[in-house]
């Protein structure tokens, strides 16, 4: 991929799902330039490897939060699915910071949406599971 000029920006194994054929799904997010994607897919392919799906980038708003209190003891996966179970939105990386078992926790969250509108709502979402939790929820000063 690199002499085709790409990078690799994550990639995220569905361990818990199967394919028909028993493999294992996997989504891969890349930047390469676009007169060489077919390039890659056909190398790709001579590997062994299917592509089921191509496009752009789906999730062009992105911002950055941080979250503080017991993150962890309070379930951060039901946290996490809050905002990725809308569809326009998910949590694409968390850093987590865990001090000792009975002190708070903080945790750098960016989330990532379809659009401004999106984004507003998947905020408003995570702020509704923080204020359940009894989280302290830290917004950027300027935009959301």
């Amino acid at each position: 991929m690199a002499d085709l000029g790409g990078n690799i920006i994550s990639i995220a194994h569905q361990r818990d799902r199967r394919t028909p054929r028993g493999t294992i799904p996997i989504k891969i997010t890349i930047e390469l330039p676009e007169k060489h994607l077919d390039e890659l897919i056909a190398r790709w392919h001579e590997r062994g490897i299917t592509v089921m799906q191509k496009g752009e980038e789906r999730l062009k708003e992105s911002v950055f939060l941080i979250l503080i209190g017991h993150i962890v003891h309070t379930d951060l996966k039901s946290t996490i699915d809050a905002v990725d179970s809308t569809g326009f939105a998910e949590v694409v990386d968390l850093t987590l910071m865990m001090p000792g078992i009975d002190e708070e926790s903080s945790a750098g969250i960016t989330i990532k949406a379809t659009g401004k509108k999106e984004m507003e709502r998947a905020i408003e979402i995570l702020e509704q599971e923080a204020k359940k939790k009894g989280l302290l929820m830290i917004k950027p000063l300027e935009g959301f």
